[in-house]
């Protein structure tokens, strides 16, 4: 077992420019020593189909399921739309709950984050998505929690975390999450 531990970042919103997957990259800086946040891009994930998944999963499927897997953890970074959880982000989810029984995120410790221009932070789109792990039977970081508001104030225009209380709290959040997943590393 490496002495680093590996997060795999996912970013809700296929825009390059996002809130949310610059969040991410604020996280893998902010990152304390011997913790690693690689990203996966949602954009090579095809709506979910049964009829497709039972021909075999399509490859940036099998790439995801295959990332997810060799994470120790993984950090979702999701956005809010109308008031819930992204299609992007809970297509990714469908198809790494598939098939139940060896699904990529069954056991996997996971946390949630998310930035949105409106004041909530993505607090909605984030507790549904919460609730989708308990159907994938993933751990879910409880607390604390980061929602990243106003997120147009705290970014500049290349989407960089310009905004020092949200940098350090990010930082509280992303070691706070290294603890939560190394409870359950290696089991």
């Amino acid at each position: 077992m490496s002495d680093t531990l590996r997060i795999l970042g996912v970013a809700g919103s296929l825009r390059h420019a996002s809130f949310n997957r610059a969040l991410l990259r604020a996280a893998a800086e902010v990152a304390p020593d011997r913790v690693a946040i690689e990203t996966f891009d949602l954009a090579v994930v095809p709506l979910y189909n049964g009829d497709v998944e039972a021909g075999g999963d399509p490859d940036g499927v099998a790439a995801f399921k295959a990332a997810i897997r060799a994470a120790d953890g993984v950090l979702f970074a999701c956005p809010e739309y109308n008031h819930g959880v992204p299609g992007v982000m809970k297509n990714a989810v469908d198809w790494a709950s598939r098939p139940p029984a060896d699904a990529a995120l069954n056991r996997k410790p996971v946390g949630i984050i998310g930035a949105s221009p409106g004041q909530t932070g993505s607090a909605r789109g984030q507790s549904q998505l919460r609730q989708a792990f308990e159907f994938t039977n993933s751990y879910c970081m409880p607390q604390p929690e980061i929602l990243v508001f106003r997120a147009h104030e705290k970014f500049d225009a290349e989407g960089r975390l310009i905004d020092e209380p949200t940098r350090k709290y990010l930082g509280r959040y992303v070691a706070a999450l290294a603890a939560w997943i190394a409870r359950f590393r290696g089991g």
